[in-house]
């Protein structure tokens, strides 16, 4: 298995730097794992991509330097154990909002006797049947670096005693969710989220334990790193691309170029129907 990048500046107190890829073509993951980013966050909680190609994306990136970060849905345990030994090197867990569910990430993600993760030695992450199986089983609870993810109110209020919880590595605060959930949508520069912040930043330097969240901005990643966070992520591959498409759109009106926008319209629908 290749030892997590992302784990190994943590515990150097460095920051990590994670970007997130949707695009499921693999030449995004060699071009973005080749250009040295810490970590590529793979998000199988809200898109539909399959085990299969999970794997074949981080077969991709291995060419690279950059850890998979691979995101299932909530409750999705069976399939954490799928993608580490594809070759994830962490996992995001989402929507975790106890200390018993944080202990059962744990459970599945980690070997016995941290947890009771099922062993197979015939994929990506031991590899192929090709090292000894219990060094591997020692290494893997070593490096593998499991990220819990904070994303509702009553989540916050439980910070203290899930980071708390012994094969937690990081603390994520999810602001979009969370900012739905405290009724407060979309509004990231409302108390209520700098609060959730500070309460997660002290759990996390009272338990010895690193935390992190998104961040939009050099400025605003400045204000993370000054409250103890490590675990950055920022940027999307879609979002770039959109912001392409859009600058071309923008240099070439000026020479008579029309373009046919259709969301303008699904924006006015949408208006219409709330």
């Amino acid at each position: 298995m290749r030892f997590s990048r992302i784990k190994a500046k943590l515990r150097k107190g460095d920051a990590a730097l994670v970007t997130c890829c949707h695009f499921i073509d693999p030449s995004v993951y060699e071009l973005v794992s080749l250009l040295g980013f810490d970590g590529i966050w793979l998000d199988l909680e809200h898109h539909a991509t399959s085990d299969e190609t999970a794997a074949t994306l981080m077969r991709a990136a291995r060419v690279g330097t950059s850890d998979i970060v691979a995101r299932p849905a909530k409750g999705e345990f069976m399939r954490m154990g799928r993608l580490l030994e594809a070759g994830a090197q962490a996992i995001m867990y989402p929507r975790c909002e106890s200390a018993e569910e944080a202990a059962e990430v744990v459970r599945w993600a980690k070997f016995a006797p941290q947890g009771e993760r099922g062993i197979d030695t015939g994929n990506g992450d031991c590899p192929y049947c090709m090292v000894p199986p219990v060094p591997y089983l020692k290494a893997a609870n070593e490096h593998t670096l499991l990220i819990v993810q904070l994303e509702s109110p009553k989540a916050i209020d439980a910070v203290d005693e899930i980071a708390k919880v012994p094969g937690v590595d990081v603390l994520m605060i999810g602001p979009g969710d969370f900012s739905i959930l405290a009724g407060i949508p979309f509004q990231f520069d409302h108390p209520l989220i700098a609060d959730a912040r500070r309460r997660v930043a002290e759990a996390a330097k009272n338990a010895g334990k690193w935390w992190g969240t998104v961040s939009g901005t050099p400025e605003h990643t400045k204000g993370l790193l000054e409250q103890g966070a490590r675990f950055i992520c920022h940027g999307c591959d879609l979002i770039f691309v959109k912001q392409g498409m859009e600058q071309i759109q923008e240099k070439y009106a000026s020479l008579g170029f029309t373009f046919d926008n259709r969301v303008p319209a699904m924006v006015a629908d949408m208006e219409r129907s709330g």
